[in-house]
């Protein structure tokens, strides 16, 4: 027999369960829809979100019919970002690359096989691209996630790749081996790059910032139009991303 703890255990699951089931695609659901989702009673399901509703993890739509999250999620997620140093660390580089190149540039790091963005700095220009802190990105089509791929250890990318591959754009890689190819090419360059995979019209190169052991925390990235990130100058901003990720690292200590 199961005791007080085991279901206590349980619970936090299914709590957690809940709030994950929230995403892009899907930023609202009502609660025979989690029920469904997640295998709860509906009853049960109820339960959990007015508890989570009434601590602020949750919200009610606008109509009042399904929920949405809570501003304290983002409260919580904003205490982590506070105390990554990285972060902190990052800025004045990325700002410099900013000023230099006039492009925005963002900081991501990988997390549940996507990247997920903890920094953006913004270029001055009227028409940009880019991230919004908190957002995460696909893996196999951006030029930060790539990265991130390119040096998975195989049992993960095989892993990974292993999954279908999402079309975005006519220019997505959906075919593994093509993408292998593509990654073995990104580990010979040092840099990773996307050319209208995730975005039509959308350019992208990143760099990896490493720690002591060599294993890639983090990367630069800065998309922009094809209309000023021209494939030819991929090198160029290549360079200079790896530059100002080299200098990243140093001031980690790594």
């Amino acid at each position: 027999m199961k005791d007080q703890g085991d279901y206590n255990v349980r619970a936090v699951e299914r709590a957690l369960q809940i709030l994950s089931s929230f995403d892009d695609e899907h930023p609202e659901r009502g609660v025979s829809e989690i029920a469904q989702l997640l295998g709860l009673h509906k009853a049960t399901a109820h339960r959990m979100m007015v508890t989570l509703l009434n601590h602020g993890y949750l919200e009610r739509s606008t109509d009042g019919e399904r929920y949405r999250l809570g501003l304290q999620v983002a409260d919580l997620g904003m205490r982590v970002l506070r105390r990554l140093d990285l972060r902190r660390e990052a800025r004045p580089y990325m700002r410099q690359l900013v000023d230099q190149l006039q492009e925005t540039c963002d900081l991501g790091v990988f997390d549940q096989g996507e990247v997920f963005c903890v920094e953006v700095i913004h270029s001055g220009r009227t028409l940009t691209i880019a991230s919004q802190v908190g957002q995460r990105l696909p893996a196999h089509c951006t030029a930060s996630g790539k990265m991130f791929l390119a040096f998975l250890p195989a049992e993960e990318l095989d892993a990974l790749l292993a999954r279908p591959l999402r079309r975005y754009t006519e220019s997505t890689i959906c075919d593994p081996a093509q993408l292998r190819a593509q990654l073995q090419e990104i580990r010979r360059l040092g840099y990773g790059f996307d050319d209208q995979e995730h975005e039509s019209g959308v350019r992208a190169i990143s760099a990896p910032i490493r720690d002591r052991q060599g294993k890639i925390v983090a990367t630069l990235a800065m998309p922009g139009p094809i209309s000023r990130i021209e494939a030819a100058h991929f090198p160029d901003l290549g360079e200079a991303l790896m530059a100002a990720a080299n200098a990243i690292a140093r001031r980690m200590g790594w």
